[in-house]
């Protein structure tokens, strides 16, 4: 089956589906899940001692790009890396990589993204409900990965709630800056006692204009235009999940894939090919006798790899099968405390095939238990939380590359965590939070085991297998005020580390490539967020104002030199007006320069981002279209990303998106 002839089927099926949900819509039940915060707050509360920013459907609709990184970009302390409009994972608060804990649905999220600024992360907007981002120290509830922080995106695959009669959506859009063309549909049906989920989706891009002309050496393609060469892309997939539903609980399973071909913009004919298959169950009981009232379980299993091409020529082959499982029991109130505990294992198995591979073959394995706790309070709430880990990192050694026959091996490690936090209400508009946390994060295989060329980096990477534990200690202070329409948040930082692992110069050169080791330093990271908003105008309409504010400074302590790809200050506004089933909006962020780089870095020049977008709810009987339109980078300014490696190893080759206007359409019924 070609890829036009799925993208063909999938649109018609999309239509076919709307054009008969107005005869099941007497039947159907509400389409939106509650839109309530579970990433930092596992007893379900839509309250939590730590920052938290949520992107629902509709805001996912509007503002979503191809990537996760770049969806995400913009918000309080989140950045991306940036690598090419095909491949951008979070960055929070300047901490990027495994120090992100990316999660499907609360539960690890398998892939290779985090081991190279190229690898893509498997998950796609067009298929996803809501997302939500904690920033600072998590290590307590998702493990040592999680010291940056944690981005959960969150679909409804396998269904959690009963479903009356047919219900789903249909989405169309296209895009000038790239071409874009995306189609995406869902569908599920049910009664009190089973439900069906089915969705898939299908984006297809060209290159990516920008403000100025770049050379290209791929054959076929202009030699000098204004576009980033190479930066194309083919990305599908879809799911089926199915629930089974009684009185005081609920058990599903699910199966999705994920299949991208994504130009690598650092080289002109370099492509990823990518297939991701994972299966999913999940299940919970309530109203348990005895000690627990209720446990919750997820179980996975995922299947990753890539091929990298160069040209036709296949090279490099990245795989990564593991499973995880993950157990929650919520205890009853015990002395006013109420929490969970629970216990988590993760199992994984890389290995990588070719003449680049800079990594062995290994064997992850860990072990976790963890503890959250809650006590509400007359003033506010306090919370703590502790989590140990066993985790053992094996290398299994490479038998086509002679550099990895010598240092196979295995270390254990025994990381724990400790954090507490406290919401202080002052008035009834007026709260603070304060939290602190002690992490620790084991070292993942390549940052012990890596010896070889990374063409992404630009660089040599040898890993070191006397790496110990990276060790951490955080704080941070925020306070909130809502009054109606009216909010403020701003929040303080800081975080210091004993022994950061980071990947630095050293004066050496292996096969004509500058050698980077990973190392142990000791780290500094303070910053400051704020966000809010102010309600200009109410009468038949409303006009409010949306602003937003963020730094960073980070340090390697032991040499005082700058940390390297530190997103700059940034602060932004935003008009929002809205009048019936119109909404508008008109906004710009000026991004400083970042010119606080180490040695070998590029600095980066300031630069001013406007947007605008347009949205409008047409409702047709029982199925409600939404309109929108929105129009990126509008003054088609040039700039660079400062937390993208492409800055310094492919400068002049990869600036950000220019001026793009985007349309499109979903249908819920």
């Amino acid at each position: 089956m070609t890829h036009s002839f799925q993208l063909s089927a999938l649109a018609c099926a999309c239509l076919a589906t709307l054009s008969f949900s107005n005869a099941w819509a007497q039947n159907a039940a509400p389409s939106t899940l509650p839109e309530i915060v579970i990433t930092g707050n596992p007893l379900g509360r839509d309250s939590t001692t730590v920052p938290v920013s949520t992107m629902g459907r509709a805001e996912l609709l509007e503002r979503g790009q191809s990537t996760l990184g770049e969806t995400l970009n913009g918000l309080p302390g989140v950045s991306s890396t940036y690598f090419g409009p095909n491949a951008s994972r979070p960055t929070i608060r300047g901490l990027d990589g495994d120090r992100i804990r990316v999660l499907n649905n609360s539960a690890s999220s398998l892939d290779a993204s985090a081991l190279s600024y190229d690898h893509a992360v498997p998950l796609d907007v067009l298929s996803t409900d809501r997302i939500e981002v904690l920033r600072g120290p998590a290590a307590l509830l998702y493990g040592g990965s999680a010291v940056g922080g944690v981005v959960n995106v969150i679909d409804n695959r396998i269904p959690r709630e009963a479903v009356s009669g047919v219900l789903g959506k249909a989405q169309l859009q296209a895009g000038t800056g790239n071409d874009e063309r995306s189609v995406a549909g869902l569908v599920e049906a049910g009664n009190e006692r089973y439900a069906l989920h089915l969705d898939g989706f299908d984006r297809r891009t060209g290159d990516v204009r920008v403000p100025v002309a770049l050379d290209c050496t791929k054959p076929g393609a202009p030699a000098n235009a204004r576009r980033i060469c190479n930066s194309a892309s083919s990305t599908w997939g879809g799911a089926i999940g199915a629930s089974t539903f009684w009185d005081h609980g609920y058990l599903g399973a699910s199966v999705n894939t994920y299949q991208s071909d994504y130009g690598t913009v650092a080289e002109d004919e370099v492509t990823i090919g990518m297939k991701t298959t994972r299966y999913a169950l999940e299940g919970q009981v309530r109203q348990l006798p005895g000690w627990f009232e209720s446990v919750k379980a997820r179980l996975s299993h995922t299947d990753y790899q890539h091929t990298e091409f160069e040209g036709a020529q296949a090279g490099t082959v990245f795989a990564n099968k593991g499973q995880d499982l993950r157990i929650e029991a919520r205890h009853r109130p015990l002395a006013g405390w109420q929490g969970v505990v629970g216990v988590q294992t993760e199992s994984s198995r890389f290995s990588a095939v070719g003449s680049e591979a800079f990594a062995p073959f290994s064997r992850t394995r860990s072990q976790s238990l963890f503890v959250h706790e809650e006590l509400p309070t007359a003033w506010g709430q306090v919370t703590a939380g502790a989590r140990w880990e066993s985790v053992r990192v094996e290398s299994l050694g490479n038998p086509e590359l002679e550099r990895f026959d010598e240092g196979i091996g295995s270390k254990k490690f025994t990381p724990f965590s400790l954090a507490a936090g406290a919401v202080f209400k002052l008035s009834p508009t007026w709260s603070m939070t304060g939290n602190a946390a002690l992490t620790q994060r084991a070292p993942k295989d390549y940052e012990l085991f890596a010896n070889g060329p990374h063409l992404a980096t630009h660089a040599w990477e040898i890993g070191s297998a006397a790496l110990g534990l990276e060790k951490s200690k955080s704080l941070d202070a925020g306070v909130q005020w809502k009054s109606g329409p009216n909010s403020a948040n701003v929040t303080a930082f800081a975080s210091q580390f004993a022994n950061y692992i980071g990947l630095m110069n050293t004066q050496d050169v292996e096969d004509d490539l500058p050698v980077q080791r990973y190392q142990g330093v000791k780290a500094q990271f303070r910053g400051l967020e704020a966000s809010g908003r102010q309600r200009l105008w109410q009468n038949t309409s409303t006009l409010d104002l949306d602003w937003r504010a963020d730094t960073v400074r980070a340090t390697n302590t032991s040499t005082s030199e700058p940390l390297p790809r530190i997103a700059p200050m940034r602060v932004g506004a935003t008009l929002v007006y809205g009048q019936g089933p119109w909404s508008a909006k008109m906004g710009a962020d000026w991004h400083a320069a970042q010119k606080r780089v180490p040695e070998g870095s590029v600095a980066t020049g300031a630069y001013t981002w406007v947007n605008a977008s347009v949205a409008y709810r047409q409702k047709l009987d029982a199925t409600v279209l939404h309109w929108f339109a929105r129009l990126d980078n509008l003054s088609d300014q040039l700039a660079y990303s400062a937390s993208s490696i492409l800055t310094s190893t492919a400068f002049g080759k990869s600036p950000l998106p220019g001026r793009s206007f985007k349309l499109g359409v979903q249908a819920t019924f």
